[in-house]
């Protein structure tokens, strides 16, 4: 544990989901394993090859920045796309696509949080308001973290994805609480940490040393386990 910066009068705390509550890298290859399972059962899409579906993302995103900011709906998107390319009607195309993408979604929240993060989030809900911040398309309600939070945000349904500022000024004003009364952690320096900073709230990063970041500014707060945050209570 190393603090950069002092931590006080908190009276919420946020937490980013995907590789910050459970490792989420097994989750999201089952999901990409099952939606392309599923496009492999439609000749046409399976006569396109391999690098079809990225050629339906980029294609999207080049129409429409905006979607980078919503994963669930860009993925849907680059999915009717892709049909409608491959000269499906556009009521098939929808069609598809939502098959497609409940084969993802399905596998996408089959998950399982460990009993220690749970019985962590408990504790620390005896003494602050508990907050999911997520730019991820995980379903909470449909698995075991589903009791664990008073407020979820996820990016694209409630707003900009972080680092932009608004889903933390969206909690806040939930509960009426200043921005500094918020404390955010998760994995990420560049959407955690620096999204944190900019909302003005302070911030704890999980360390991931396997990632590349630029943003350089510093956390509140540095651990290397989340059961850490047991010395906040």
């Amino acid at each position: 544990m190393r603090f950069n910066k002092s931590i006080a009068n908190i009276k919420a705390i946020s937490f980013d989901l995907d590789d910050t509550l459970y490792d989420n890298r097994p989750i999201i290859i089952a999901a990409v394993e099952a939606m392309n399972a599923h496009l492999s059962t439609i000749p046409e899409w399976q006569a396109k090859g391999g690098s079809y579906w990225l050629e339906c993302r980029n294609a999207v995103l080049k129409q429409n920045s905006k979607l980078a900011e919503d994963v669930t709906r860009w993925r849907q998107v680059a999915l009717e796309w892709g049909f409608s390319t491959l000269g499906f009607n556009t009521a098939r195309s929808k069609q598809e696509a939502q098959r497609a993408y409940q084969a993802f979604a399905d596998a996408r929240s089959n998950i399982t949080v460990s009993d220690a993060v749970i019985k962590l989030l408990a504790q620390l809900r005896q003494q602050y308001h508990i907050i999911a911040i997520t730019n991820g398309n995980v379903e909470v309600e449909k698995f075991n973290l589903r009791d664990s939070f008073d407020l979820v945000l996820r990016a694209g349904i409630d707003g900009r994805a972080k680092p932009h500022p608004e889903l933390y000024h969206l909690a806040c004003q939930h509960f009426d609480i200043t921005p500094s009364q918020l404390l955010h952690v998760g994995d990420s320096l560049d959407t955690d940490v620096q999204g944190a900073h900019r909302a003005g709230c302070a911030s704890v990063w999980l360390r991931n040393d396997f990632a590349q970041y630029q943003y350089k500014g510093l956390a509140n707060l540095e651990i290397d386990d989340i059961q850490m945050l047991k010395n906040m209570m």
